[in-house]
């Protein structure tokens, strides 16, 4: 696991939009994992940017979302594919069809979930999954306790979560969905490259948990201490617990140009 830490969020997003401008270079028809939520928007705008200004293309790329509401209308402006076609994927050049996400609608939700986890499997696999990371360490929809080898599922959503979530739905918690799909922890250790972000304060024991602490479903996110290759990004803020800031600084200061994240 690499740990690069920024001085602000913003810092992040070309450090991070970097290795997908990498990847589709050499791999136009690479397979994307995407997050939504406000951690990963200033990825997505450089993203944007780069396509827009220096021809960046995902016209050959496919997208796969990390999770998906449960019961909400096609045509509700919350579903996530809809966030994430709002906020990035609608800017750019994938082709029709090429970004997907659970299906939250299926009359049978268990086998939804499979046919997700098989769909990225047939696609080739997840060159890069991109995450945000929960103050109590959950990653996608996989809250404390979830099994370390879990796959795409329907999850019940938590009275916290569901409050976090009213603010997108009016501040009324009764129109926030009560159960969603999400990849399983199993689902998202396949992908060949996991990036993780971090900001703030309120995320810093969490990251301290997940980076340096013991492997456990208590904190969901410290799984990706098994991944192959996994990047943590995170600003001072979400650092501010770490033990081994010097030890990061000193290895990310250090490394070759060529070599990226």
């Amino acid at each position: 696991m690499e740990v690069i830490i920024v001085d602000r969020p913003e810092d992040a997003a070309p450090i991070v939009a970097e290795a997908y401008t990498r990847l589709l270079t050499r791999k136009p028809a690479a397979v994307l994992g995407l997050a939504t939520g406000s951690t990963p928007l200033g990825v997505y705008a450089e993203l944007i940017r780069r396509h827009r200004e220096e021809g960046l293309s995902f016209a050959e790329a496919r997208a796969f979302l990390l999770d998906e509401y449960v019961g909400l209308p096609a045509d509700h402006p919350e579903r996530y594919r809809a966030f994430i076609e709002r906020e990035f994927t609608g800017h750019v050049d994938f082709e029709p069809g090429a970004v997907v996400g659970p299906d939250g609608l299926a009359e049978d939700l268990e086998a939804a979930g499979h046919a997700y986890d098989q769909a990225i499997k047939a696609a080739g696999g997840i060159d890069i999954q991109i995450l945000g990371i929960g103050a109590d360490g959950h990653l996608a929809f996989n809250m404390p306790m979830s099994s370390l080898a879990s796959r795409t599922r329907l999850k019940t959503l938590t009275p916290k979560t569901r409050q976090d979530n009213a603010r997108f739905f009016g501040g009324d918690i009764t129109q926030v969905p009560t159960h969603c799909l999400t990849q399983g922890l199993g689902t998202i250790m396949e992908s060949r490259h996991a990036i993780m972000l971090g900001f703030g304060r309120g995320k810093a024991q969490a990251i301290r948990e997940c980076v340096e602490g013991a492997v456990s479903s208590h904190w969901p996110a410290s799984i990706l201490q098994m991944h192959p290759h996994a990047t943590v990004v995170v600003d001072d803020d979400a650092a501010s617990q770490l033990a081994f800031t010097g030890y990061y600084r000193a290895t990310y200061a250090g490394k070759p140009t060529w070599q990226g994240i």
